[in-house]
């Protein structure tokens, strides 16, 4: 029964949204006022109806039903079509529960892009840039504020959002000058987010859609993924925001304790399994295909229509000026797809002209990508991923496989790799300069300074290293660095607490010696 109870709340009804954040309320969601009373000393002004923000979009939405604006759609259609229009006519419904095409392949979110070109490039910057640091429903979000350009057809209604995105683009102009000679180097904290992951991003288009999905009766029960950790840990806020059991499969003992106790908290059903990512992927597609659960896993495309978004915010932050280098730590590959997507159609709708070279970073002990780059794309072969600290891209056989090499080869993209010494030292220095970063943008900070140190990136090349969580889901890897605590690891930036008796003269010892030795 103690187990039981610990997952009862995913059957529990759903409480009100809390999302009730005061907006300036426009004149079309104001009630009249009462009628004008004889004036006295004691009377009151009138009051007005307050509406949360849900309700206020709900009026402004009704009020503005009739518009001359063409109908923004999107589709599946398969992947290859992306490439190969002529390939296949195969298109689905967002609103069909369904991962893959007639041939087994992956599946894209196709928009209507001439309808999207009615607007010229300068109306959609304006656009997204006006709905920047606003609490209106649903825009106040970095994903839903291109709304047009994600789920164009979801009603406002529908939408699960913590009003993720917007997420702090970092000059690390000390990092860069230190350790780089770079003056133009950035850092998109993505991991800045709901749950401490840019996993938030994906997780919100696709869990409001699940709620538009059950809302047409579509035989959807709950939502369920297999996880490394920051995915599970997103599902579950998300599902459990929305009053929607979440199920979850993670590989027994190769997840942080910050990152199981995410889902466990937001009170998913998790299944702790004897396996590694790859087996609880298999697992997790063979069971959803039998039940009513609808995968969130990165096989589904949804969820990188929120992730674009993330390449879309890197621009709005630049004032639309492009970055030379974009460099994303990939595992499951999902992401590298979808901010090359961001890009693509922000090339393509006129908000800019070119496109940013895309970096893929991967740890050395789960680099199938990179292994495949380096044959010059001649066969792909699936490794077995060896344990690494960047827990959350130890997979070896990616889903996203195809999505990535397209991707890459369309922005003139690198692949660069990284050991388990190389990405925490990377890491271990980054905190060193104000950060504090998770070991995946270890990771892509390594492969930063070996194509800086090669002269594919220059000193002057503007340069944003994407991070993808929070480096507070990782403190013990943190703690074990520091201790010198890493089995055959050097641990050459490690900065233990000093040991120091309790009387005047041993502090005052220690604290010149240390002072004498920053004056130089």
């Amino acid at each position: 029964m103690a187990a039981f109870s610990l997952f009862s709340s995913a059957h529990v009804t759903p409480k009100p949204s809390l999302h009730f954040i005061k907006a300036s309320t426009s004149d079309l969601s104001k009630t009249s006022a009462p009628p004008s009373q004889p004036s006295t000393q004691s009377q009151q002004p009138p009051l007005k109806t307050r509406h949360n923000i849900r309700e206020e979009a709900r009026l402004h939405n009704a009020a503005t039903t009739a518009t001359n604006h063409p109908r923004f759609t999107a589709k599946y259609v398969p992947f290859s079509a992306i490439a190969d229009p002529s390939s296949s006519d195969e298109s689905y419904s967002l609103d069909e529960i369904v991962y893959r095409s007639q041939s087994g392949s992956l599946l894209d979110v196709h928009h209507d892009m001439a309808a999207l070109k009615h607007f010229d490039g300068a109306y959609w910057r304006n656009l997204f840039d006006s709905r920047v640091g606003k609490t209106t429903w649903p825009f106040g979000s970095g994903v839903w504020s291109k709304k047009e350009w994600v789920l164009p057809e979801i009603d406002d209604d529908d939408i699960v959002s913590a009003f993720e995105g917007n997420s702090n683009l970092f000059w690390a102009e000390r990092y860069g000058k230190q350790f780089l000679e770079m003056n133009d180097l950035w850092v998109k904290h993505c991991g800045i987010s709901h749950t401490g992951s840019f996993k938030d991003l994906g997780m919100t288009v696709l869990v409001s859609q699940v709620n538009r999905l059950r809302k047409m009766n579509k035989p959807v029960v709950g939502v369920g993924c297999a996880s490394t950790g920051d995915t599970s840990a997103a599902l579950s806020a998300y599902c459990a925001s929305a009053g929607i059991p979440s199920i979850v499969f993670l590989p027994a003992n190769k997840i942080s304790m910050a990152q199981l106790v995410q889902p466990i908290a937001n009170g998913a059903f998790v299944l702790s399994i004897d396996t590694d990512f790859d087996g609880c992927m298999q697992l997790i597609r063979e069971v959803t295909a039998e039940l009513p659960i609808y995968l969130a896993n990165s096989l589904n495309s949804l969820r990188l229509e929120g992730q674009k978004t993330a390449a879309i915010e890197i621009l709005q932050q630049f004032d639309w000026e492009v970055p030379d280098w974009v460099i994303v730590p990939g595992g499951n590959l999902g992401n590298i797809y979808a901010f090359y997507k961001g890009f693509s159609m922000c090339k393509e709708l006129g908000l800019v002209d070119r496109i940013p070279r895309l970096v893929c970073a991967q740890a050395a002990n789960a680099n199938p990508l990179y292994l495949y780059y380096k044959s010059g794309w001649k066969e792909f072969k699936p490794v077995k991923a060896n344990t690494t600290f960047a827990s959350a891209i130890q997979i070896g056989d990616p889903v996203s496989i195809d999505r990535a090499v397209y991707a890459l080869q369309k922005s003139n993209g690198i692949v660069e790799e990284a050991t388990e010494e190389e990405l925490m030292d990377a890491m271990a220095q980054a905190d060193s300069t104000g950060m504090f970063t998770c070991p995946h943008t270890g990771v892509a900070l390594t492969a930063l300074i070996k194509l800086r140190r090669s002269g594919v990136i220059g000193s002057t090349d503007r340069t944003v290293v994407v991070s993808t969580a929070h480096g507070l889901k990782f403190t013990q890897s943190k703690i074990d660095y520091h201790s010198k605590d890493i089995k055959d690891m050097a641990c050459r930036y490690a900065n233990p607490p000093v040991q120091v008796k309790a009387d005047f003269g041993s502090v005052m010892d220690v604290l010149k010696k240390y002072l004498l030795s920053k004056s130089h």
